[in-house]
């Protein structure tokens, strides 16, 4: 009898291990058929340089130097967030770091957060500023430091000159477009290669 008993959940746990393995190869192909980002990618680099794109990781990172000096760095990577729609191309949000170091002042960088998203009704981008301060370099950041005003108390004419000092540094719509598309197709790849994963697991034991 526990002989049978046996068998018989080896016999349900084959019949489970197949309907999921069905189910992952199911998706596979889906994710296949349904591909948004097949074509090439939407936008360049413009002038910055690719400097981070692991397999491994949801980041990237481009940098851009200028003959006086001038530093720039962007980290970028998909909100974990789903926006409040997702009927269109790009479901997540971008979040954007650009760090702006320059010659005479490397005791400090200056610092934006930024967000990038994709209108889904007109299939614009929208750039907007969260944040912008002053990062301290090798020494501890003192949480009670005074990081600067909110983004969005600013007077607005100053915060479109920031967005225009940005803009003027090659933080372009050209370049906003390639790093939303890159990043959806980024994460589109790292998914469609763990369900493969996964497909192998579970074809061994089938």
């Amino acid at each position: 009898m526990a002989r049978l008993t046996t068998v018989i959940r080896k016999g349900r746990k084959a019949v489970q291990d197949l309907e999921l393995l069905k189910l992952l190869r199911s998706e596979i192909n889906y994710e296949h058929s349904s591909d948004l980002f097949q074509d090439n990618e939407i936008g360049t680099f413009g002038d910055f340089k690719l400097e981070w794109d692991s397999e491994q990781s949801q980041d990237v990172f481009l940098q851009k130097k200028f003959e006086s000096g001038e530093d720039i760095v962007i980290s970028a990577m998909l909100d974990p967030k789903l926006v409040e729609t997702t009927a269109g191309r790009f479901a997540r949000k971008a979040l954007l770091k650009v760090c702006i170091t320059k010659p005479g002042l490397s005791s400090s960088v200056l610092q934006f957060d930024c967000g990038l998203s994709s209108n889904v009704d007109n299939n614009e981008l929208k750039f907007d500023i969260h944040n912008a301060g002053f990062i301290p370099l090798a020494t501890k950041l003192n949480p009670l430091t005074y990081k600067g005003p909110l983004f969005s108390d600013l007077d607005p004419s100053l915060q479109e000159e920031l967005k225009n000092y940005l803009l003027a540094r090659g933080i372009s719509q050209n370049l906003n477009s390639f790093l939303l598309f890159h990043l959806h197709k980024k994460e589109q790849v790292q998914y469609v290669n763990w369900l493969r994963k996964l497909e192998a697991i579970l074809a061994q034991d089938v």
